[in-house]
């Protein structure tokens, strides 16, 4: 299967707004107010600092979307990135497109001096992902996720 990949444009805010309601829903069964994911999502757009979304496309149309954002190490002395908001549509899973779009990051990562590694945190009882990123060489051996939330 032939896809592109891309760093996202604004007039992509819009279907990956909707991707990620989709996986909220799929998820975590939550459904998220659509106004207000568009918002975060052209944000992102508006504020580079923020992060940087990818797409993956077949013949102009996205199937896919990742979200990077940016995580500094006073260890290393260098940037992290963030692989958050991984949708690809159910029907183009199990066909590598993550795998490309995971390979394509880190050949940017690998191309950039400031930038250190990738890393991603994924739901305890998400086997399927788990075993994606085990199986792309990723492990998640070394941290627990915590987190307190408003």
């Amino acid at each position: 299967m032939i896809f592109d990949i891309e760093v996202a444009q604004p007039h992509h805010a819009h279907i990956i707004a909707d991707f990620q309601l989709k996986m909220a829903l799929e998820t975590e069964g939550i459904q998220l107010d659509k106004p207000t994911v568009l918002i975060a999502v052209t944000s992102v757009f508006d504020f580079p600092e923020k992060g940087n979304y990818f797409t993956a496309s077949i013949d102009n149309t996205v199937i896919a979307s990742t979200l990077i954002t940016y995580e500094w190490s006073d260890w290393r002395n260098k940037t992290i990135w963030w692989i958050q908001s991984v949708y690809v549509l159910p029907e183009f899973r199990r066909r590598g497109i993550f795998k490309q779009i995971y390979s394509h990051l880190q050949s940017l990562v690998n191309e950039n001096p400031d930038v250190v590694g990738l890393r991603l945190y994924v739901d305890k009882s998400n086997k399927t992902a788990q075993k994606t990123y085990e199986n792309l060489g990723m492990n998640g051996q070394h941290y627990q996720l915590f987190e307190w939330m408003k």
